[in-house]
Parts: structure tokens; sequence; C-alpha cells
């Protein structure tokens, strides 16, 4: 019964960063621990590399062969491996789960789709989890600056809830790269606000306003989709006498449409009430104990089954435990600007 995580979330979330990370930290602290590369496109990983799938089948030569654009190619290659995980997989993995002393980390595709429209990935989950008897956790990757764009916010709220729902695997949502939270621009809330998912209509309000920024008249990213649309009306009415009035109406509609969309999902996330978020500074070694202590608690690691010493199955759930305000005290020390400016 060997443990193990799935690590999953958006192109450039930092989840081989995190598995490379996650694998020093845990062969530090004594345990055996294997990365299995499940992204047929990842050819830039730098952790020590158990298992390929590009032995198997990688992207480039699909997309010749078969003209295939990179979806496409990364859709067939994870179909293919599907197709081959008795006779290729599990000989690959063997070594390592023979006796269930290895702790399994599977770096996993980032594209959404993968999860959202198609069932190959829940599928090898599936016949890992109920053939092959992994205790499997999925650790779900976000970038933490999303926090500062509330529409962006709400939209990886609703990635998250669908990869829980669609995998059916214990689960851990992590905002990564919390030591670049505020690159962007200031959280309109405290961080606890976007870790615990508390009251979004609060969040919703501010949707159409200039996120705060760190510096006066800076310019913000999180406007573009508004900005661009504010362009094509400009060309579109350029001649027009009432422009103004036209352009001003026609922003107000936006708005308000766009607003209304994002409460609707903030109702259903709300309606689930499943989304948290622990953070991580994959280079600060206790936020990594932190979102190990999660995934170990979500997972029911036991020490026991895979280390020598005969430690209660509760020792990684309890130790050390923190409230909810305590867990985000270092996030707010060290990485919050406000903290620095009172």
């Amino acid at each position: 019964m060997p443990f193990g995580q799935i690590v999953v979330g958006p192109p450039g979330s930092g989840k081989s960063t995190y598995c490379n990370g996650m694998q020093q930290f845990m062969r530090g602290i004594g345990r055996k621990v294997v990365v299995v590369n499940m992204d047929p496109a990842n050819e830039g990983y730098t952790y020590e590399c158990g298992v390929d799938i590009q032995d198997l089948i990688s992207v480039q030569p699909v997309m010749e062969e078969l003209k295939l654009g990179p979806n496409g190619a990364l859709i067939y290659c994870m179909e293919y491996l599907k197709e081959h995980l008795e006779e290729w997989l599990k000989v690959q993995l063997k070594p390592y789960i023979v006796d269930d002393s290895y702790y399994v980390i599977f770096d996993m595709p980032g594209q959404i789709e993968l999860y959202t429209h198609y069932n190959v990935v829940k599928d090898i989950c599936d016949v890992l989890v109920n053939k092959w008897h992994f205790r499997l956790c999925a650790v779900n990757l976000v970038d933490a600056h999303h926090c500062t764009d509330a529409s962006k916010y709400i939209s990886v709220l609703m990635v998250s809830l669908s990869i829980m729902i669609r995998l059916e695997l214990p689960h851990v949502n992590i905002l990564s790269k919390v030591d670049l939270i505020e690159q962007y621009g200031k959280l309109a809330f405290d961080i606890d606000f976007y870790t615990e998912v508390q009251d979004l209509s609060y969040l919703v309000q501010s949707i159409g306003r200039k996120p705060l920024s760190h510096h006066d008249g800076e310019e913000n990213n999180s406007n573009s989709m508004e900005e661009a649309n504010e362009d094509n009306d400009e060309d579109d009415m350029q001649d027009d006498e009432s422009f103004e009035s036209k352009l001003a109406k026609r922003k107000r509609k936006y708005k308000t449409r766009f607003r209304k969309l994002n409460q609707l999902m903030a109702d259903v996330i709300q309606d689930y009430s499943l989304v948290s978020f622990g953070t991580l500074n994959i280079q600060d070694k206790e936020s990594v104990l932190n979102v190990l202590k999660m995934v170990d608690k979500a997972s029911g690691y036991v020490f026991g089954a895979c280390e020598q010493d005969n430690t209660s199955i509760l020792d990684v759930a309890s130790s050390n435990l923190k409230w909810a305000y305590e867990a985000n005290d270092d996030v707010r020390s060290k990485y919050l600007n406000r903290n620095n400016e009172e």
C-alpha cells in the first residue's frame, strides 16, 4: 500500500519546482521518495526522476507524426499511457512499490482540459488507487498572486473545485509562490480571507475596481480584459457623435454582467464549501513541512508503514497543530507589505 501525491495545477504554477523541493525535503527527514514525471511535454524538470513518461512517449514526435497541435498531442500521449499502464508504468514502478518502502510523487501535466473535459487523468488515478492500492493525495498548486485580482481568484476557486470533484481523491489546495503574493498589487483583505475562502460576496463587490497597487499611478494587468473591451468599443464608435455616452453605457453594462457572472460562480463555490488553501514558499523549509503535514493528514500516511520507527498513526496529523490565524502569521510577517508599512 504505497503512499504518494498527485501534483496538479495550471502551467507555471510551480509543479516541477514543488516536486524537486519536496523530494529534497523528504530525503532530508529520512523518507525514501521517488518522483514520476507524468508530463510528456516536460523536458525542463530539475528533480531526480525515477520514472519518466517520455521514455514511453513524448509530445514532439506525436505532433510531427500525427500533425497535431500541442494540446491534441498531449491528450493523445495521456490516452496512450492509459492504454499501457499495466505493461509499462507498473513495470517501471515495481522496484519502488514492491515492498511499499517508497513515497511516490507524480508530476502531472498542467493543461486544465485534462481534468475538466477528459477522463484520462481520473482513469489513471482510479487504476493507481483501486487496482494498485496506492494511497494518494492530490496536491493542487495555484499562483498566490491571483489573490490580488478578485475575478482571477474566483476563477482559481472554480478550477480547484472542479479538479477536486473530478479526481475524487483526498485533496489539498496550495497557494504556491506565496513570497510573491503581492507582486502585482496589494491584497484587498487579510490573507485568512483567501486561504479560508470566506464570504465571497465582499470580493464580488470589488470586481471592476482598479486593484490596489504599491505605487500611485501604477498600471495593473488585472484590468486587461476590460481595457481590451474598451479599445474595441473605441474602434467601433470613434466616428459616432455620442461616442462618450455609448462608451460609458457599454462599460457599465459589461461591468454589471461580469460582476453577475462572478457572483453566480461564487455562489456555486460557497454552496459546495469544499475549497480552502494552504500556503507555500518552496525555499522555506518550515513552509514545506507545513504542506507535508497537510498532505500526510489528508492521505492518512502512517510513519510505521514506510519507516523503521513505529510512530503513532496520528503523529503527523496532530503534531504542532496551529489555529488557522496562526498558520498565516509567517506569511503576514514575511511577505505582506502592509506589515512593513505599519
